[in-house]
């Protein structure tokens, strides 16, 4: 473990860039940014045009020390930024701390959840992520409703996995999202704080979590202050930027992790100029959210 890098994610300024669309969000992503569907005619082509994307945020001037991580699908991680492996490029020439998404997506909705789907060849997928120079792990699941026993599974399957990743010398991030549409969102985060607590006694190593920002203001604070927690990091879920910003602005501790209000406002056909300014803005806008 780099003990620079780890440093820099316990106490480092800025927030997290989630650039980590998987097959079944790059279509959506894309078509956001002005790629129509009928624009590629393949997964793989697909993926290429969503890799030069990628690579037109990483290398933007604008993606500076304001983004102390960035969390890479796993096709990126074996793809070259500017001639350099991915995550080496985020490191070397930005100082961007690198992790990686290994999630393989969800099951379908049982107990108001979905937990995620079996993940093979995680092993394998764990020792080429050390290999590239990668810091830690992501692996997301899904609450839709304030199910006891469905937030059990979903947090006893998370901790699972992030031991597999400690244990291969890396750091998980854990993602038990909260839909932002859950008629029961705020008993669900209650059920969430309660469970996660629990595991946290018994985890190995200290883990970052990625949790729905919450209804409450200030309700995950007793994980941030967590011993076994390095920080808490919120996504925005399908919030507006200026929702996303303004709730966790209210959140004293817990920074971004943002992958559409980050990337939402961005247009192929922007020139660079344009294209920059208008991340530039985005960035500082999330940054600011996360200095508090």
């Amino acid at each position: 473990m780099n003990d620079e890098q780890l440093s820099r994610v316990r106490g480092g300024g800025g927030f997290f860039a989630a650039l980590d669309q998987s097959g079944g969000s790059t279509p959506k992503a894309l078509e956001a940014y002005g790629v129509a569907p009928d624009q590629y005619s393949s997964s793989s082509e697909m993926f290429d045009v969503m890799h030069t994307f990628r690579v037109r945020i990483a290398t933007s001037p604008a993606f500076d020390e304001r983004i102390l991580g960035a969390i890479l699908f796993e096709d990126t991680m074996h793809r070259d930024i500017d001639g350099t492996p991915s995550a080496r490029y985020l490191w070397d020439t930005k100082r961007i701390v690198p992790f990686v998404k290994i999630d393989k997506g969800l099951v379908d909705r049982s107990d108001d959840v979905q937990v995620m789907a079996p993940i093979d060849g995680l092993d394998m997928l764990l020792v080429q992520a050390r290999d590239h120079g990668i810091f830690g792990t992501k692996a997301r699941s899904v609450v839709h409703g304030a199910s006891r026993s469905g937030i059990a599974s979903i947090v006893a399957q998370q901790f699972e996995i992030g031991e597999q990743v400690l244990a291969a010398g890396l750091v998980p991030i854990l993602e038990p999202e909260i839909s932002v549409d859950s008629d029961t969102k705020q008993e669900a985060e209650s059920l969430m704080l309660e469970s996660i607590l629990e595991s946290l006694e018994n985890v190995s190593a200290p883990v970052l979590l990625k949790l729905t920002l919450p209804e409450v203001t200030g309700f995950y604070e007793p994980l941030v202050h967590h011993r076994n927690v390095h920080r808490v990091v919120a996504l925005s879920g399908g919030y507006s930027l200026d929702e996303a910003t303004r709730r966790l602005a209210a959140n004293h501790g817990v920074i971004a992790s943002f992958s559409r209000a980050l990337t939402g406002a961005l247009r192929i056909d922007q020139s660079d100029e344009e294209f920059n300014r208008v991340l530039d803005e985005t960035i500082e806008k999330i940054a600011e959210a996360s200095r508090t």
